[in-house]
């Protein structure tokens, strides 16, 4: 196996951004894990597909999709909408922040 391309320091940061909580003893061991998938899938680069015909699917099967009519008697008004919200302002719902500033 090459020389690591992903350190732990890489999945630290990786896991800090997914909001996941790593020691540096799982930092270490993914690391070790990263690499081996690394190496699988460079060891998949190798083999011969200039024959192989590229294909995005492979049953046939097509979506199906029905035209997009707007049944005008379930939409409900801005008013009735914003009735029962507990908190509005100019005609739009008020809710907590859900995002968290990440170093």
């Amino acid at each position: 196996m090459k020389g690591s391309s992903i350190s732990a320091e890489d999945i630290k940061k990786i896991a800090n951004l997914a909001n996941i909580p790593i020691s540096d003893t799982q930092a270490e061991e993914l690391t070790k894990q990263v690499d081996v998938t690394v190496s699988y899938v460079s060891k998949l680069q190798e083999l011969p597909t200039d024959s192989v015909v590229e294909t995005s699917q492979v049953t046939g099967l097509e979506n199906v999709v029905r035209e997009d009519i707007v049944d005008k008697s379930r939409i409900l008004t801005q008013k009735e909408a914003l009735e029962n919200a507990p908190h509005t302002h100019n005609g739009f719902f008020v809710v907590d922040a859900v995002l968290e500033e990440h170093e």
